[in-house]
């Protein structure tokens, strides 16, 4: 399967938080070509910031390989990860990012602040703008739709 493949499948996972009140986001981590976990963004169903996507597919990554390294596995995320999630990819040593929407308003990896450039103990390859018209589109029609119930 290819980057684009992926990125599709967590693009399903962001069609389910949008279904369900939530930003758009989905995440996969893939080893090996295969999905280890998925993600998708849940802060207003549970009420709590530290719900997003990524999140959720780290620690499930992580439970099920039984450490909290992940090595040769590739998150897939539709939006840039913002500062929390990168720290996160960062201390997972996650060994590659691909994303699809940059985030222009929290986007930590490359659009407001890079933070996989400074001199942390891990800097992760990054394949940015995967599938990135699809994945801007899914959050443009989300927040004009929530623009529209206001």
């Amino acid at each position: 399967m290819t980057d684009a493949d992926f990125m599709r499948q967590a693009m399903a996972l962001a069609a389910e938080a949008a279904a369900e009140g939530e930003v758009p986001v989905g995440a996969l981590i893939v080893k090996d070509g295969e999905v280890l976990s998925a993600g998708r963004n849940r802060r207003e169903l549970c009420r709590n910031a530290l719900y997003h996507a990524e999140l959720e597919a780290i620690d499930a990554a992580c439970k099920k390989l039984g450490g909290w390294r992940l090595p040769g596995c590739t998150l897939y995320v539709t939006l840039e990860p913002c500062p929390m999630c990168a720290g996160a990819i960062i201390n997972a040593r996650i060994p590659r990012v691909v994303f699809g929407a940059y985030d222009p308003k929290a986007g930590s990896v490359g659009s407001v602040t890079d933070l996989f450039t400074f001199p942390y103990n891990w800097q992760p390859e990054v394949r940015a703008g995967c599938l990135e018209d699809e994945c801007a589109e899914m959050l443009s029609e989300f927040f004009k739709k929530l623009r529209n119930r206001s």
